[in-house]
């Protein structure tokens, strides 16, 4: 393709080695096939992970290179590359917050990935650093947040909101008007009523079935879901640092990415 409308393909690191990484890395490898098939340039070049963990450096996973650290983004000759930063899991969901905190890029760095079977209605909305996996649908006016995880097979209908950082697992079904809060976690396979709220930093457990809304930090399981208890230390952290930065109460901001926190470490067996 030639011409002013011609794609640049963009060179990609993924943050990561883990089951999350993974699957976006093969999206980006899946995505880049079909860009071949209608005859243009790749959106995405990977040009591999990225981990804290020195026994994978110099390693491949699953025919990626893992380069080294995290702290090659902004080194040469990655300091201009895209990035996405797939790492977290039910026992520290609050992860990608804190890793993305410490990796400080300004947002125009983050890539955005979209699995080409995937569908995104032309009124929703992603934001930055977020990835799509296999098989999502975004029917209408769906806004999703900055480095949202939207696992395969998951359905975000008419009017849903996504804060930053959530983590939507494989197989959730949002009903219409659902609110989930900035960093909660829906556990696979998750159904979710309409007009329900999810608060920030909270976690619905795998095949639960929620009817009434789930307060801030807290974790809900069970059809119809219930509370079982607070959530971890990490994820009331994170619900302390936005109220303290809002002065609104804990959980209302939607993309505070500016605090200053202590830094995380990335590891392989976050997936």
């Amino acid at each position: 393709m030639t011409g002013p409308h011609a794609r640049v393909t963009e060179d990609l690191l993924i943050v990561g080695a883990g089951g999350f990484a993974r699957e976006t890395a093969q999206a980006v490898r899946d995505t880049a096939a079909a860009d071949r098939e209608r005859g243009r340039a790749p959106r995405w070049r990977l040009a591999g992970h990225l981990d804290d963990d020195p026994a994978l450096h110099g390693r491949e996973v699953d025919g990626v290179p893992v380069l080294g650290g995290g702290e090659l983004v902004h080194r040469h000759p990655y300091q201009d590359a895209r990035v996405v930063v797939c790492v977290g899991s039910p026992r520290d969901y609050a992860v990608r917050a804190r890793l993305v905190r410490r990796l400080a890029l300004p947002e125009r760095r983050y890539a955005t990935v979209v699995h080409p079977t995937a569908a995104v209605s032309a009124s929703s909305v992603l934001g930055p650093g977020s990835v799509l996996l296999a098989h999502c649908v975004l029917t209408a006016a769906v806004r999703v947040g900055a480095h949202v995880a939207v696992m395969p097979h998951t359905v975000l209908t008419h009017d849903d909101t996504v804060g930053d950082f959530a983590t939507l697992a494989s197989g959730v079904r949002l009903g219409g008007g659902v609110r989930l809060g900035r960093g909660a976690y829906v556990g696979a396979g998750a159904l979710v009523r309409e007009n329900t709220t999810l608060g920030a930093w909270s976690l619905t457990g795998m095949g639960s079935t929620v009817l009434a809304d789930v307060p801030p930090g807290e974790v809900w399981a069970g059809s119809p879901a219930r509370r079982l208890r607070e959530a971890g230390g990490p994820a009331l952290d994170e619900l302390r640092a936005d109220g303290e930065e809002t002065g609104r109460g804990p959980g209302t901001r939607m993309r505070p990415e500016t605090h200053t926190r202590p830094e995380t470490r990335m590891g392989s067996t976050v997936g």
